[in-house]
């Protein structure tokens, strides 16, 4: 026979076990070449002029092809291993060492290309899709065109070729370490088993859940004001990562098999079928898998928690610009106001005005204040610089001359700075100090994110405290401008007509439209969410592959026990049972533990991001779910073909 004919032969008996390699080495090229795709796509520009993403871009694809190539090697690892004893035999029969590498690079050269061709194909035939998806989440308006790019090829072709020659560095370093005998004992030393739980995996088990409870809790407290400086805020994020890391690896390696046990010592080890498949095994081979799930783990947590993180500002974007706009639009001066209303006056289009005069005044709020944070701008309480208005610019608010009341308290403000419910403020001016009355707080905002430096909550005072301020306020603290004029529109079907009219004449950026400021929110949050999303796609397809690889893995190997349990006279359903059960503790103990690592990393800090958690972080983790369960099924449909097949 020829080593032609022995390259195809042994391409074709082994096709079938490398069908989900080619599905995931396909898709990953796919992913890469439509990403790479967007770089050279000119209708990109708007993206990439407004918010540098075509930087966001190439940093994403350098990720990508990280993620991709420790898929592959990994993945290659567990194949070279299967065929263990068949490079054995090839040097049993005479071959050198590098007559079958260079079969094996055959091989593989066939399929690692073929597969990425097709994959080049696919994500050229899906480049205009996820071109039509990007400008859908980004609110940009232009139209997705279906484009070759000849750059994108060359590049993703260089970039797989050396992941190619990482892999077959790898088979060569496998083949020449190898002995003939060793060759024959790799596949059954590569799975480490425990006969017996020690009393060190039990204290491995209980430190494991301590520290993965403990980052937990730390994480709860993270910006409660139990850190007061930056330095211990970045020691706390630096304790919780290292611990929630390091007890989810000893969570692997001993937690399970602590917990199995104690379930199996409650059943007087009298387990049935169905536990005997799922419990024993789960029980005996999570120790020698610990670092993969550690990891896999890790990373699953990072994907959802950064998905989660960027949809909340995605889902927020429409309610931030109207916190930050108030108005359909906004005007900081007369004179660009009096423009555009003409303009809406001649085309008849209605609306609502509202002026506000705005004044910057310091604050003495020490007797009020309680700082949370030693490295805050706002640490000096007597002296704190605040936007003040009149009663009369806000309906329904009625104060004494000798009260005050604060309105704007944004939630991010209260993780650095907190008001008390009573007290005394003293409002200074040039020529004499006022001691006020403070009445509290809320959240609802009463003038734009311009005269409030972002969070600032805004002092609203009686009249005549207003006009005395304003005969004597400090000019060197004032902003650029001293009055916020408003203007709604009576119909949202004249929206589209309005903001047509506020493009034409290019105002300066203090003034603001409300769908304009929506948009840029969209273009930078919907870019952040459309990236993110593409890594935690690419993350969740590959270690969805390799848990599944695993499982093939130890099907094969467990398919001498399930010839002997059929013929003990367990059925095809029994064994199926026991088998589902143990998919569910496979890959649902990763996942769980994924969810609630990210759950408690997204609740820590989500007000940084926007104003909705539940609803962004319950959607992401649910699609999460769903597709890492697809793996899951796909496990249990090949172990019952290996059942069936067992007898």
């Amino acid at each position: 026979m020829s080593v032609n004919s022995l390259i195809l032969r042994n391409l074709k008996k082994n096709i079938k076990n490398y069908y989900l390699y080619v599905f995931a080495l396909a898709f990953s090229s796919a992913l890469y070449f439509a990403f790479v795709t967007l770089q050279y796509d000119p209708s990109m520009d708007e993206v990439s002029g407004s918010v540098k993403g075509g930087a966001g871009i190439k940093a994403a694809s350098v990720l990508l092809i990280a993620i991709v190539t420790v898929f592959l090697v990994y993945a290659n690892n567990i194949f070279i291993k299967r065929r263990s004893k068949e490079i054995g035999l090839f040097q049993l029969i005479g071959m050198t060492k590098n007559k079958i590498f260079r079969i094996l690079t055959a091989e593989n050269f066939l399929l690692y290309f073929g597969s990425v061709i097709i994959g080049i194909f696919i994500g050229f035939a899906t480049s205009k899709l996820i071109l039509m998806i990007l400008f859908k989440v980004t609110s940009v308006d232009d139209i997705a065109k279906l484009k070759f790019s000849t750059e994108a090829l060359v590049q993703t072709i260089i970039v797989f070729a050396i992941i190619y020659l990482v892999i077959m560095l790898m088979n060569f370093i496998f083949i020449k370490k190898q002995s003939i005998l060793s060759l024959f004992h790799v596949k059954s030393s590569a799975e480490g088993r425990v006969k017996r739980v020690s009393l060190w995996e039990i204290i491995i088990g209980i430190l494991g859940i301590t520290l993965i409870v403990t980052g937990y809790y730390v994480s709860s407290k993270l910006f409660s004001g139990d850190f007061v400086t930056m330095n211990s805020l970045a020691a706390a994020m630096i304790f919780i990562l290292a611990s929630v890391i390091i007890g989810t690896y000893l969570f692997y390696r001993g937690s399970v098999t602590f917990v199995s046990n104690l379930i199996r010592k409650s059943k007087g080890g009298y387990l049935n079928i169905n536990e005997v498949l799922s419990l024993s095994s789960i029980m005996f081979r999570m120790k020698s898998n610990s670092l993969l799930l550690t990891v896999i783990t890790t990373v699953s947590a990072l994907a959802i928690g950064l998905l989660s993180l960027s949809y909340i500002s995605y889902y927020s974007a429409e309610k931030s610009a109207h916190d930050s706009v108030l108005a359909d639009y906004y005007f900081t001066n007369h004179e660009d106001a009096e423009v555009f209303k003409t303009a809406l006056d001649d085309r008849s289009i209605l609306y609502k005005e509202r002026e506000i005069e705005v004044i910057q005044a310091d604050f003495d709020m020490s007797d009020v204040v309680e700082v949370k944070t030693e490295d805050s701008n706002m640490t000096d309480t007597s002296s704190m610089v605040t936007p003040v208005i009149s009663e009369q610019s806000i309906e329904g608010v009625d104060l004494k001359e000798d009260e005050t009341l604060f309105s704007g308290y944004a939630d991010i403000m209260d993780q650095f700075m907190s008001f008390k419910a009573g007290g005394d403020v003293t409002l200074k001016t040039k020529e004499n100090d006022l001691a006020l009355q403070f009445l509290g707080t809320n959240k609802e905002s009463v003038v734009p994110f311009h005269f409030t430096a972002g969070g600032v909550p805004t002092a609203i005072v009686d009249d005549s405290v207003f006009q005395q301020l304003k005969e004597n306020y400090d000019p060197e603290i004032q902003i650029d401008s001293m009055i916020y004029i408003g203007m709604d529109l009576k119909d949202d079907k004249d929206l589209e007509k309005a903001e047509e009219l506020y493009s034409s004449f290019n105002f300066n950026h203090h003034n603001v439209s409300q769908l304009d400021m929506s948009k840029k929110y969209k273009l930078i949050y919907g870019l952040t969410m459309f990236i993110v999303g593409f890594l935690g796609l690419t993350f969740l397809i590959t270690s969805g592959c390799i848990l599944y690889f695993k499982q093939m893995d130890e099907g094969e190997e467990e398919k001498g026990n399930y010839t002997i349990l059929r013929k003990l006279g367990f059925t095809q359903f029994d064994l199926l049972k026991g088998i589902q059960a143990k998919q569910l503790f496979n890959f649902g103990i990763p996942l769980v533990l994924g969810l609630f690592h990210s759950y408690f990393a997204v609740q820590s800090g989500w007000f940084l991001f926007g104003n909705e958690l539940w609803t962004p972080m319950i959607m992401v983790m649910c699609v999460y779910t769903v597709l890492y369960s697809i793996f899951g099924i796909l496990s249990v449909l090949y172990y019952k073909k290996v059942i069936k097949e067992s007898l």
